[in-house]
């Protein structure tokens, strides 16, 4: 293969600017009303603003409120800075970490009507991609043991897609690509738009593709057996699996026997991965890391 397919996403793989692009957007809801039509007379946190003497300073911290695996620490100071630079934080962990109830991701202290600003949005960044870290984690645990590996797709929340694909990877998961750019992957509906569902037709389109493009990664998916051999034979990297059973999914691995790299996908559920796993596929690829995970409780308590 030309490039390595699936990979792990590092934090400083990530462009900071995209990031704060977002955490800009979340921003300007929350003190500007941005995505409303009305204009409001007050652009600031009114409660803050009433309650507190300018320049108070205090520290709160960042606590666990379930265990996890935590994601998001990395963007602390990012949001911070982002609401002036007076309140400052320091990280008692690292993105990837698994933690306890009750354990402190970390500690913020400095400008008290910067920090409870900033309150939410910290929050709101470090439960989300937490929560998908953490049922990512349960995936990949499923799998211990097998030479097989999760994977992620692109059903992700738009404009989020990086930052869910990196908590993928802090749970311990691995990334499909990234985006239509990446590589290529022949799906059904290209298949069926191309009239080249099987035989001599498929194996034509798949060896076009990667004439066309021989620099890149060419993956197809099958939906039955009889679809693998022109695949193979028009040097498909990877044969996506969909939808096969237990049995079809062994009986596949061993007709590919190594001349490409497998994944499994489709009607992919948690209780099923040791079964999947054991036919020998390469890769299980899933939405549900992302799309059916649940926000994990974090909570800010103040320090005294």
């Amino acid at each position: 293969m030309k490039k390595q397919a699936f990979k792990q996403l590092q934090w400083q793989e990530i462009d900071l600017s995209t990031v704060v692009h977002l955490i800009g957007l979340a921003k300007a809801e929350d003190l500007h009303g941005a995505g409303l039509v009305e204009e409001f007379p007050y652009q600031l946190d009114l409660t803050s603003d009433a309650m507190l003497d300018p320049g108070r300073s205090g520290k709160a911290k960042l606590m666990a409120r379930k265990d996890m695996i935590v994601c998001g620490v990395e963007m602390v100071p990012l949001i911070l800075d982002l609401y002036g630079g007076k309140c400052q934080f320091q990280s008692h962990c690292k993105d990837g970490d698994g933690l306890k109830n009750g354990d402190c991701l970390g500690v913020l202290e400095g400008d008290v009507a910067e920090m409870l600003q900033a309150e939410r949005i910290i929050l709101n960044f470090l439960q989300k991609l937490s929560g998908i870290a953490t049922l990512t984690a349960m995936y990949a645990h499923a799998l211990e043991g097998s030479k097989t590996r999760i994977l992620d797709t692109r059903k992700t929340t738009p404009g989020y897609r990086i930052l869910e694909k990196y908590a993928t990877a802090c749970g311990g998961g691995w990334n499909h690509r990234r985006g239509l750019y990446e590589w290529i992957l022949v799906k059904d509906n290209h298949l069926s738009s191309a009239n080249a569902t099987g035989g001599a037709a498929l194996e034509e389109k798949v060896t076009r593709a990667k004439a066309r493009y021989p620099d890149v990664i060419v993956e197809v998916e099958v939906d039955r057996m009889e679809q693998i051999e022109p695949v193979l034979d028009a040097g498909a990297d990877i044969i996506m699996l969909d939808n096969f059973n237990n049995q079809q999914l062994a009986d596949a691995v061993k007709l590919i026997s190594g001349r490409a790299i497998t994944e499994a996908s489709g009607g992919i559920e948690l209780n099923r991965l040791p079964e999947i796993a054991k036919a020998g596929v390469d890769y299980i690829s899933s939405g549900a890391t992302i799309h059916q995970s649940q926000w994990i409780d974090i909570g800010l308590d103040w320090v005294d």
